[in-house]
């Protein structure tokens, strides 16, 4: 009875770790925006510097695998090389190391304090920024006192039988240990959470350093085989990166295990108590591989594009290639009908996010062949609205429900505001960008860091609006309507300080005004038309007004 009662309390901590790792990573993804793109790739020539991006990456997301799965889609995109992916995966794990560092540090007496403030911005902070802030700090409380609760479930049978078997055959057996650990950290699908875990039992006291360090470099080996099994889905070149960082890492981590455990070092460190000497391991394994692969990481790009090569041009089908994915055949089946309509209005959101993606790209490469290319896409994305409608229209109304009748009219009315996103793309944006390299016209530094800044934000709205369109989720729905808000907000203050910029004479402002702002006006425009999908879900649940008009101007007078 009492194995069980600690293997339901050790699984309810575990999953309060990997919840509250989890909740802090989303608060700072909300709070800071879709900025991470920018960090990774400002400077991107040099490896030192990518690598330090990677670092600071870790930093702020919490997590390595997150880290190294953006990189992994930057190099599939083209913005980063295979080698500098593996530059900034290299300096994400060391990132990684250091977060862990800080949250084994004694902190007890900090979680009443940030549960407090945490809870208090979380619920009553008007802004979205100050709210995420709260959600950082409610993560942070959350880890601490799931870390606490971990080392209390191991109370009850600390002296029975049950843990120094194990201890024992994990102490005597390290590659059984090093295949734990990774095995683990897989499973848990978070290093942190995995690594955070075996310091706790050695620092109570449960399993021994030696253990531990085993545990921790499998932990290793488990992450980088992480990062592979979620990017399985990705094109070749984007698995380049995690593969890369597989190898190097896969290689390190057996090394490492064999030496320690065959040297001298191992009972040297097995004489010292606490969890610290497993983090210093984790840090120092980090930084010497970092520094040690990093040179050769060009040399891993022909190897790597040998094993994973690139599709050969017209063996591959257009990803949009598929006609449509609206089913006939469900057609007297509402309920399948509706969710045949579902995938196809996603399958024409992902063709205006094929299309939206690349466009500051074009504004600076002006590459016309590419631009003609992403406006013919326009082409499919208006037949997929005359499909959707024409579906639509011939499910049977008598074998609906009101509310999946309210479904089809709503996937019908998006359709209608994505063709419209794709038509801002289209006719506006790729045109002002052709127009910009016609010209040869330059936006001036400032400017040009505003407009990147918008157009990341109406990105990251996008996987936000298409996660709406599936799930219904509430809060993410309020997330898109709020994030409307502050591309108003962000736009007007850009238009503001351009017209500051022409006042002071700045020729470059100047020169290209006219592009400035109708781009401006384009990428709002264009994120109103994707955060369209959250209203019918906000005005259902009733947390959208029918109006923001007063309704009694004797009473708006008083």
């Amino acid at each position: 009875m009492a194995i069980l009662i600690f293997l339901l309390n050790l699984t309810g901590a575990t999953m309060l770790l990997l919840f509250a790792v989890r909740m802090v990573q989303t608060g700072i993804e909300r709070a800071m925006g879709p900025g991470f793109k920018r960090i990774i790739t400002h400077n991107n020539d040099n490896r030192l510097r990518t690598a330090m991006a990677g670092i600071a990456l870790a930093v702020i997301l919490q997590s390595a695998t997150a880290s190294a799965l953006l990189a992994a889609g930057l190099s599939a995109s083209g913005l980063l090389t295979t080698a500098g992916g593996l530059a900034v995966v290299l300096g994400a794990d060391f990132g990684s190391a250091l977060v862990i560092q800080v949250l084994t540090f004694d902190l007890r007496w900090m979680i009443p304090v940030l549960l407090a403030g945490g809870g208090y911005l979380f619920l009553k902070a008007p802004s979205q920024t100050a709210r995420q802030v709260g959600r950082i700090l409610l993560g942070i409380a959350f880890i601490l006192l799931a870390l606490r609760l971990i080392g209390e479930a191991m109370e009850p049978i600390r002296d029975g039988d049950f843990l120094p078997a194990i201890s024992g055959y994990l102490e005597a057996d390290y590659i059984g240990a090093f295949i734990a650990g990774a095995a683990i950290t897989f499973v848990m699908h978070s290093s942190v959470a995995a690594i955070l875990m075996f310091v706790t039992f050695v620092s109570i006291g449960i399993l021994p350093v030696t253990a531990g360090i085993s545990l921790i470099l499998g932990a290793n080996l488990g992450s980088a085989l992480l990062a592979i099994w979620l990017s399985r889905g990705m094109s070749s070149k984007a698995r380049r990166v995690p593969l890369g960082n597989l190898l190097l890492r896969g290689t390190g981590a057996g090394l490492a295990i064999v030496i320690v455990n065959n040297s001298p070092a191992i009972s040297w460190l097995g004489g010292f108590e606490g969890g610290q000497v497993l983090v210093s391991v984790h840090l120092a394994f980090n930084i010497l591989l970092l520094f040690i692969s990093l040179p050769f990481v060009g040399m891993l790009e022909k190897p790597l594009q040998a094993m994973l090569p690139d599709a050969k041009a017209g063996s591959a089908k257009d990803p949009m290639k598929p006609a449509s994915a609206l089913d006939y055949k469900v057609m007297d089946n509402p309920q399948m009908a509706i969710a045949s309509l579902t995938r196809e209005v996603l399958r024409m959101g992902e063709i205006v996010e094929m299309m939206a993606r690349p466009v500051m790209e074009l504004y600076e490469s002006g590459d016309h062949e590419r631009i003609a290319e992403l406006q013919n896409m326009d082409k499919g994305v208006n037949s997929a609205l005359s499909d959707i409608r024409r579906y639509a229209a011939k499910i049977p109304m008598d074998k609906m429900s009101k509310g999946q009748a309210r479904r089809v009219r709503e996937l019908t009315e998006y359709s209608i505001n994505l063709e419209v996103a794709g038509d801002i793309i289209s006719k506006k944006l790729l045109h002002l960008a052709k127009t910009k390299s016609l010209k040869k016209l330059k936006f001036s530094k400032a400017g040009w860091n505003e407009l990147k800044d918008l157009h990341e934000r109406v990105i990251a709205n996008m996987s936000v609006a298409f996660n709406v369109l599936l799930t219904k989720d509430i809060e993410c729905a309020r997330l898109l309507v709020e994030e409307k808000s502050n591309m108003t907000n962000k736009e007007r203050k850009s238009r503001k300080k351009h017209l500051k910029r022409l006042r002071e004479g700045f020729e470059d402002s100047f020169e290209s005004s006219d592009i400035h702002l109708e781009t401006l006006r384009a990428l709002k425009d264009l994120n109103s038309q994707i955060a369209a999908v959250a209203y019918p879900i906000l005005y259902k649940s009733g947390q959208l007004l029918d109006s923001r008009l007063v309704e009694n101007m004797d009473e708006a007078a008083e």
